[in-house]
């Protein structure tokens, strides 16, 4: 046992300068010394039955987090992760990708064997860099303790950059237990993506200005910009009279659904995705999902139609669609700088006609999405609208995480969000949504005026990882769970009749049912939650007052139909 200040006490000291709260992980012996100089810190460390879980809350808790930090500049909005060792890496790494395609600014940690140890291949030894290195910014091992604080600071510097994402060191065991004098270094501000390049800038306000159905791709970048990022697509979409869509797999409230200019989320779906960006002009603002869930025959854009890209992240401009005009900046400030070009230069015929056009497109989509999601009505069952229309009556100002997976489109097309209200699994990986809704209800907890957290979460999904309502549990989290049980894999059905075709009647559909069911009640009450089922329409609404009434977790498994 060593008696000086070592390495592990070193990061501990780096985490709570840069104002680090929380420690997410599941411990393991090479983590020991990180986990002991927790128990000495002002540190709290937030346990994870699985790694992976452990991963997911610290990815919710930072996406939670950056909404905060937009209003508050002293938040720092990183999720800290510690994992063990090779297998626990493995573990993680569903939700480190999760956590990379949502752009969550995430530290990632694990223990490693000491340097002078691994030629004998002791057991749970791996390349940890190797096999985070694709899911990160930035993967890399501290070797020495004197090279500690440096890589700290620049953990935290490469996660906090734009575009955000996560970041993996791994700590092996003779530097984290290694005597050492050095002390955090500063972290210093954290800068944005800038303005763009004014040459760009004027070219982008050009072609708005020259279009004549201009429509607008708004992309989870915007959301994550900063506070003010979504008024300014507001105010670009009014000076130009674009028609406004959220860009494929949308994760976050990128564009006040309920304003007239709005249509619709573009579906995973070529020919509706087609159809509405069959247009002369798009502007894709903060986008990073514009394709299709599988192959698709024909492209999505026209090749004649004329693009502008706006990103703070260089890769994602021009990558699937030529870029006529290319602007790499903080989306936010791109789009305010956009629309102060653009103002005075159209007059009030040429957007009363731009206009008129999102009318008509707005009827069509009435009429193809309007019933979405009501299914049968001879079911006593709930549908899945009555579901979502249940939860926006009784919730509507609570901070929603999703993973509904196929209850997701119900809830996009029929709830209204508002900015900083909404995240959702972005990677489409299952079994980040559950924990990311306990990480949000701890950085919902660290406020003065916490929200109501609901975690809206597909069977299939819940039962990847049940077991993360221990966490919120342990940690007396006011969080509510409501599960969208239809009891079966009804996104794998839906894709093998998009991908195979021919009707459901078709096919057996091997292994997509759960037949016996879970009982997921009894599930999470063994994990200290209150439960119950709920089975028909009329119980909804009040269950959820019930729910969102107490204190802790609730968990609703709610009965729905196809």
């Amino acid at each position: 046992m060593t008696d000086g200040y070592t390495g592990a006490d070193l990061v501990t000291d780096a985490l709570e300068s840069y104002g680090v709260d929380y420690v997410f992980g599941n411990p393991g012996t090479t983590e020991l010394p990180i986990v002991n100089a927790i128990a000495e810190s002002d540190l709290e460390y937030r346990l994870g039955l699985h790694e992976d879980i452990a991963v997911g809350m610290a990815g919710g808790y930072a996406q939670r987090r950056r909404y905060h930090a937009h209003h508050d500049d002293s938040i720092t909005p990183v999720g800290v992760a510690n994992l063990h060792i090779a297998p626990g890496l493995a573990h993680g790494l569903g939700n480190l990708y999760a956590a990379k395609i949502a752009g969550a600014p995430l530290v990632v940690t694990a223990g490693n064997h000491s340097t002078d140890f691994r030629h004998e291949e002791p057991i749970l030894s791996g390349r940890l860099a190797d096999m985070a290195r694709q899911f990160c910014k930035w993967s890399d091992e501290v070797l020495d303790v004197a090279a500690l604080p440096t890589m700290l600071r620049r953990a935290f510097r490469v996660a906090m950059t734009p575009p955000t994402g996560p970041v993996f060191l791994a700590l092996p065991l003779d530097v984290t237990m290694a005597e050492t004098d050095a002390k955090p270094e500063r972290l210093g501000p954290i800068p944005n993506a800038g303005r763009g390049d004014p040459v760009q800038l004027e070219r982008a306000a050009d072609l708005l200005v020259e279009a004549d159905e201009p429509v607008l791709v708004v992309g989870d970048g915007v959301a994550r910009s900063s506070a003010d990022a979504v008024s300014a697509a507001v105010d670009l979409a009014e000076a130009t009279g674009a028609r406004v869509h959220g860009e494929i797999l949308s994760s976050e409230a990128d564009f006040p659904t309920a304003h007239e200019q709005w249509v619709s989320y573009l579906p995973t779906s070529e020919d509706h995705t087609t159809t509405l960006l069959d247009t002369d002009t798009i502007c894709f603002a903060g986008v990073s999902t514009n394709t299709t869930l599988t192959r698709h025959d024909e492209a999505l854009v026209d090749p004649d139609t004329t693009c502008i890209h706006v990103s703070d992240d260089a890769w994602q401009v021009g990558k699937n669609q030529p870029a006529d005009a290319a602007v790499i900046g903080d989306p936010g400030l791109v789009l305010q700088d956009l629309t102060e070009r653009v103002q005075g230069r159209l007059s009030d015929a040429v957007v009363a006609d731009r206009l008129e056009a999102i009318d008509d497109v707005n009827a069509t989509i009435e009429a193809t999405l309007g019933d979405y999601g009501e299914g049968d009505g001879n079911d006593p069952r709930a549908s899945k609208a009555q579901l979502v229309d249940a939860l926006e009556r009784v919730a509507g100002d609570a901070a929603i995480v999703d993973e509904g997976v196929t209850s997701k489109f119900v809830m996009l097309n029929r709830w209204d969000f508002v900015p900083e209200q909404y995240i959702s699994n972005k990677g489409g990986g299952l079994g980040y949504g559950l924990p990311a809704a306990v990480g949000a209800a701890v950085a919902e907890q660290q406020r003065d005026d916490p929200r109501d957290v609901v975690g809206f979460i597909g069977d299939g999904s819940y039962q990847y990882y049940p077991h993360s309502i221990y966490s919120a549990a342990r940690y007396d989290l006011d969080l509510t769970v409501v599960i969208s049980d239809n009891r079966t894999y009804r996104i794998l059905k839906d894709n093998t009749l998009g991908l195979m075709g021919g009707e459901e009647d078709d096919y057996e559909f091997v292994g997509m049912d759960f037949e016996p069911g879970v009982d997921l009640v009894k599930n999470a009450e063994s994990h200290g939650a209150r439960a119950e089922q709920v089975e028909t329409p009329a119980e909804i609404e009040g269950a959820l007052e019930d729910a969102l009434a107490r204190d802790g977790p609730d968990v609703l498994d709610v009965l729905v139909h196809d």
